[in-house]
């Protein structure tokens, strides 16, 4: 297993202060810098300073969704940051959901045929190939990069839950990211990627299970919790995400987060999360980095290869917060990568 940092959770963390907390990421033996896409700060001017400033810690989109660009722009930003970064690049990919796609005033629909399409566009123009592609969903006539690349594919990973979409990642990419899944669900969807390598002719072996696990070390079980108590919240009252958390089980606890919200408003929601939500999903409230790595072994055993730590602060100085975070984790980092329990 590896263990891996998240710099834009929450969207606090001033930009720039992100290349100092990467190369101190990279002292203490994390393995990769993820960064992710919503209405936070951008990841590819994040993942870019990552880059230019350290040797050996890799960089990730976790992730980019395809409603933001079309197959030719994002394969040019892989390429890009893959050069910068000597090499160093991972690709994440995912369909989005409803909430985003009508931030840019496009349709979401058939997401899995169009994430296959996008997929193969994605691939056939990172390779330096002239693309022609007629497809149910998109089209691509003539684009060609106008510059040589190295001869290593970039690592394509899909973001994904479902089964239909599970399978698609094994069938297609070089494994799977997971946001806001319990160990059990970890479980299935690793499950659902093997059979789609398998079905397609693959070997599951080396695909990737990385999944994000959020946390937040404080003076007090209770502090930490309530800081991350905002971000859970956030994620119930998403469409999207209520749908999946009422799939995990947590239907009527959502629902009442969500009528707490529409009566009195997102703090009277957050009032509602109850221990069994917040211990019942990828939430580690701790008051140690001994804590927190305690919490993620469960992950680990249920099959992932990665895991990303989002740090959510519960304090104002952001910045301190992950600085200690990132030297307290160092330890636990360089045992993940070694194997060690």
């Amino acid at each position: 297993m590896q263990l891996d940092i998240e710099f834009n959770s929450g969207a606090r963390l001033p930009m720039d202060a992100i290349p100092r907390l990467a190369r101190l990421a990279e002292e203490h033996g994390f393995g990769c810098a993820w960064a992710g896409e919503a209405n936070n700060k951008d990841p590819t001017v994040m993942l870019a300073s990552i880059a230019a400033v350290t040797r050996r810690l890799e960089i990730g989109s976790a992730v980019y969704h395809m409603l933001g660009r079309t197959p030719a722009t994002l394969a040019l930003q892989a390429v890009g940051l893959d050069e910068l970064s000597r090499g160093r690049f991972r690709l994440g990919i995912g369909v989005s959901n409803p909430t985003i796609a009508g931030w840019h005033g496009v349709a979401f629909d058939r997401p899995v045929g169009r994430i296959k399409e996008y997929l193969q566009i994605v691939r056939l123009a990172m390779s330096g190939e002239k693309v022609k592609f007629s497809g149910k969903y998109f089209q691509a006539d003539g684009f060609k990069l106008a510059f040589k690349i190295k001869e290593t594919p970039i690592p394509i990973y899909l973001a994904a839950f479902g089964p239909q979409m599970s399978q698609t990642a094994g069938a297609l990419t070089d494994g799977v990211l997971i946001n806001m899944a319990d160990p059990g669900q970890i479980r299935r969807i690793a499950g659902d990627v093997a059979r789609g390598a398998r079905e397609a002719g693959r070997d599951p072996r080396p695909l990737e299970v990385i999944c994000k696990v959020r946390c937040c070390v404080a003076a007090s079980y209770d502090l930490a919790r309530n800081a991350m108590s905002g971000v859970l919240t956030y994620y119930a009252l998403a469409d999207y995400y209520r749908d999946l958390l009422s799939r995990m089980g947590f239907g009527p606890e959502v629902e009442d987060l969500r009528s707490a919200w529409r009566a009195s408003g997102f703090q009277a929601a957050r009032a509602k999360v109850t221990d069994r939500l917040f211990e019942g999903l990828p939430m580690v409230a701790a008051t140690s980095a001994a804590e927190v790595w305690a919490g993620i072994q469960p992950y680990k055993e249920a099959g992932a290869t990665r895991i990303i730590l989002p740090y959510v602060p519960a304090s104002d100085d952001v910045v301190g917060e992950l600085e200690g975070f990132i030297a307290s984790m160092g330890k636990y980092a360089q045992r993940a990568s070694s194997g060690r329990k």
